[in-house]
């Protein structure tokens, strides 16, 4: 059960961690959301119904960061779950993109799960109880043209869910990834602004509804990982057992950015 639960959401201010914010609140929980931008925090918070608190908070700055999750824990006595929902992504050929470009993604999308779990984790190690859920993607087990820097950036969430879910065992503590498709939020508008990627896959991509059901799902009943969709998830079990025949039938058709 999420009710009752306090539950830090990073990058709440719009798509899935603002939605996931309703929908948990909608479930008795209390989000704790956080956001770098103030304007748009406040805005967020007016979205959400019943009981909801905001931090303005930038994953990229590691004082930042520890400073904010000291406060949260200080005003709150505990953090149930936390849930790295920051990041973005951008959609370019590695030789036309700018090294500055795979910093940034980096700096957000992985070490920004890297400082806020530091940062909760030893208070959850205190009261032996808790759950880090790290949204990661399907393009963390799939590489695809045009998604070098992004796909990294997931690749090295997993690595480090996986890690860490090893190294908290008999700990009272879970670690979880929700490695979703293309989901139909504004990431497109920075990841694909000319929309090329978007017209194409369309079809495939999930209601972001959808996805939060299955991240209250991952929290309610603690579980380590979800793929999702299930075709995609089926995709990627066959691809890692035939890559390079993958790589050969269905190039075409992952090569849509």
């Amino acid at each position: 059960m999420v009710r009752g639960k306090k539950i830090v959401i990073t990058g709440a201010t719009s798509g899935i961690g603002l939605l996931a914010a309703q929908m948990l609140s909608a479930e008795g929980a209390v989000p704790i959301i956080t956001g770098r931008n103030s304007d748009k925090l406040t805005k967020a918070l007016s979205l959400v119904q019943g009981e909801r608190y905001g931090y303005v908070m930038d994953v990229t700055s590691t004082e930042q960061v520890a400073d904010v999750m000291e406060r949260i824990v200080a005003e709150h006595d505990h953090v149930d779950v936390l849930i790295n929902n920051a990041g973005f992504g951008r959609f370019e050929r590695l030789v036309d993109a700018p090294v500055e470009q795979f910093e940034q993604m980096m700096d957000t999308n992985y070490m920004g799960i890297v400082r806020c779990t530091k940062a909760i984790l030893p208070h959850m190690l205190q009261r032996g109880s808790g759950q880090i859920v790290n949204i990661a993607s399907m393009a963390g087990k799939l590489g695809t043209a045009k998604s070098s820097g992004y796909s990294a950036t997931k690749h090295a969430v997993l690595g480090l869910t996986n890690a860490l879910r090893s190294e908290l065992a008999n700990t009272g503590i879970t670690v979880s990834a929700v490695n979703p498709g293309p989901i139909d939020t504004p990431f497109f508008d920075i990841a694909d602004p000319q929309g090329t990627y978007v017209s194409n896959v369309k079809w495939f991509m999930m209601p972001p509804e959808k996805v939060v059901r299955a991240l209250i799902k991952v929290i309610d009943k603690r579980k380590a990982e979800i793929d999702m969709p299930r075709l995609a998830a089926a995709g990627i079990k066959l691809y890692q057992m035939f890559p390079r025949l993958l790589d050969k039938l269905i190039a075409s058709w992952l090569n849509k950015k």
